[in-house]
């Protein structure tokens, strides 16, 4: 009785891994089947060098720099008090809503020769073009910051709940031995966020490993805008494959290299209840320091470009798009609607399944999916694009002999197979929220539902359902922020005439039409404001429980 009840959500487990482990297969067989050619060979020979030393350069400094960024704030906001603490501990996850090529094209046009900050700087000083040296923003470095201060949020995230729920008894057990505060940070609680602190820099160095439209509006040759070059310029996918190949041998690389640093080490609060540390009061200059030192990343990532893109855009009498930009609005609500509907029903049957299974066969699958967040949209769009367009050509070919009449692409002449590609990149965002608000609620709960004579179903429907609303709500609005932001899958796979928010703030950008991309870009970090608001509601409610 049992089995037959768990059989329909095991084959949909099956069916879903399947789907979304489908772009990388193809990835691959095309790589292994596809031969080198002319094309590939030239890429080796030209520019393929560029492309791995650019990739590695901005993974270790890019890495780097958001630990140095993420941790310092996250040890100053939970261990320390200073002026303006309470409202640092939530505001610095807010540069998560400022994708990293919209900072691109504000930061472009506020640095650049012509832009305000050097124009102020001739007009104060009287100088000349010859008479001083200003870093360029277009450039591996400029992009480099860019990232930076767009994903540090991941590692403060991370780190700052690992110092508030693992440092304490052992903190305290440190003062009554004579560490001080920095031996203290290096010996113990450095080490135990170890786990945390990597975990964020892996998000942060996949999301680097994912961007096209930083590093193709800065001139930055990477395995991303090489991807997009073989592509379309040089209409050749067994290239386009073999270096998505590449590129996901990166991220395996990096997944490796985080699952290595945990090791065996594991770490466990030893006392009965949790209780935060007092924290330590900075007062007078060292206290401004802390100030200071959370402010530098928060402004740099959100309140200068976030006033930059609000002053572009009132500038400009003509910025706003009009009925152009209600269009785009709407085709990007609509993919990001539908693509979060989609993915959230299959989240909850995804994880009910879980729930009910006893073996390890779903449990299984569902980290399988989960594993679809890590490919970046250049190489899932490539891994889609070959095989649904195969299929595309099969499918109109064989209604025309059916019917006699040529009923187009199916797939790829719509947004079917961008959603497709959308739910393999992000299905794994709603899963996680969803599952681990499932993992929450007692089985007894479905005891006794079952005593009650309800089946699996009504128990979903009329039980769990109702606990995981504001859970499924978060689910949805994480899965549709993310949709609206993404730039490379869409830019490949969108249909003829067909833009978005993000592909016309790219577009606009690279013609150098700043002013109108700063409306459109606006409009992408408003909505990606959304969930960090719902985000920092929670830190600023952790941050204000009683201590001790």
């Amino acid at each position: 009785m049992t089995s037959r009840h768990l059989n329909p959500l095991l084959f949909a487990s099956v069916a879903v891994a399947a789907l979304v482990g489908m772009p990388v297969v193809s990835v691959l067989g095309n790589v292994l089947s596809g031969g080198t050619g002319a094309i590939w060979s030239h890429l080796a020979a030209t520019v393929l060098p560029d492309y791995v030393a650019n990739t590695l350069l901005l993974c270790v400094v890019v890495g780097s720099g958001v630990i140095v960024v993420g941790v310092a704030t996250a040890w100053m906001t939970a261990m320390h008090d200073f002026p303006g603490r309470r409202l640092f501990a939530w505001a610095l996850v807010l540069p998560m809503a400022m994708p990293a090529y919209v900072l691109a094209y504000v930061y472009t046009d506020f640095l650049q020769f012509v832009g305000p900050l050097q124009t102020w700087l001739r007009d104060s000083f009287a100088w000349t073009k010859d008479d001083y040296w200003f870093p360029e923003v277009r450039s591996l470095g400029g992009a480099v910051v860019m990232f930076v201060f767009v994903l540090y949020p991941y590692v403060y995230l991370l780190s700052r709940t690992a110092f508030i729920e693992r440092s304490s008894g052992m903190l305290e057990a440190a003062r009554t031995l004579g560490l001080g505060p920095w031996q203290s940070f290096f010996r113990i609680s450095l080490p135990l966020a170890r786990p945390a602190i990597a975990a964020g820099a892996t998000l942060a160095l996949m999301e680097t490993l994912a961007d096209y439209g930083t590093v193709s509006y800065f001139g930055v040759q990477t395995f991303t805008t090489g991807i997009y070059r073989a592509w379309f310029s040089l209409g050749d996918r067994v290239a386009a494959a073999q270096l998505s190949a590449a590129l996901l041998a990166f991220v395996v690389v990096l997944l490796l290299l985080e699952w290595r640093s945990r090791g065996r080490s594991r770490f466990h609060n030893t006392t009965g209840r949790r209780r935060q540390l007092a924290e330590r009061r900075l007062s007078g200059w060292r206290g401004w320091l802390a100030t200071a030192g959370c402010a530098l990343p928060l402004g740099i990532g959100f309140v200068l470009p976030a006033a930059l893109l609000l002053r572009l855009t009132l500038a400009e009498s003509e910025a706003p798009l009009g009925p152009q930009f209600i269009t785009l609005a709407r085709n990007s609500f609509l993919l990001a609607g539908l693509t979060a509907l989609v993915a959230l029903t299959l989240a909850v049957l995804l994880a009910y399944g879980a729930r009910l299974s006893k073996g390890v066969v779903a449990p299984a699958l569902n980290r399988l999916v989960g594993l679809g967040y890590a490919v970046p949209g250049s190489v899932i769009a490539v891994g889609v694009l070959i095989p649904v367009t195969r299929l595309d050509h099969w499918l109109a070919a064989t209604w025309q002999n059916w019917s006699g009449e040529n009923p187009g692409l199916l797939l790829t002449g719509g947004i079917a197979a961008l959603v497709y590609a959308y739910l393999v990149r992000f299905l794994a965002v709603a899963l996680q929220s969803v599952g681990s608000s499932l993992g929450k609620i007692t089985h007894s709960m479905d005891d006794a539902a079952r005593s009650l004579g309800l089946g699996q179903a009504a128990t979903l429907r009329r039980v769990h359902l109702p606990i995981l609303r504001s859970s499924l709500f978060t689910a949805a609005l994480l899965v549709f922020v993310d949709v609206m932001k993404e730039l490379p899958a869409t830019l490949v796979m969108r249909p003829f005439d067909f833009d978005t928010l993000a592909t016309q703030a790219y577009t606009l950008a690279a013609d150098e039409r700043l002013a109108e991309a700063a409306a459109v870009s606006l409009a992408i970090v408003a909505v990606g404001l959304l969930p960090l608001i719902v985000l920092s509601q929670q830190i600023a409610r952790q941050s204000a429980r009683p201590r001790g």
